[in-house]
């Protein structure tokens, strides 16, 4: 698992797995942000298992899917809310962690 710091209260990477909730919650994050849709690729954990995952170790969760190459207005707004009601720092990912570094980007 490789994060990428964007700022002091938010990471972006790439697709994580049930088992790497638990080293997300020792790095010190407060809540898990995906931003990718189920089914999006075949193997990808569903956002159910690590949600229940982040869950049980302490973690808020959102789920922000937004299709990959096609981020809206909506999606960034949608991103938004959920960045401002999440506890920080925030870790977020999906595929590569572009769409997660786009949306804070676009939600600045």
């Amino acid at each position: 698992m490789t994060a990428t710091r964007i700022a002091p209260d938010f990471a972006a990477s790439p697709q994580i797995t049930p088992e790497d909730v638990a080293e997300i919650a020792a790095l010190g994050y407060r809540s898990l942000m995906c931003n990718r849709p189920d089914g999006e690729e075949p193997g990808q954990a569903p956002f159910a298992r690590i949600s229940a995952a982040a869950q049980a170790a302490g973690l808020a969760v959102a789920h922000v899917p937004v299709v990959s190459g096609r981020i809206t207005a909506a999606d960034v707004e949608a991103f938004r809310t959920a960045l401002a009601e999440l506890p920080a720092p925030v870790f977020a990912y999906c595929r590569s962690g572009g769409r997660c570094q786009n949306l804070w980007s676009l939600s600045r």
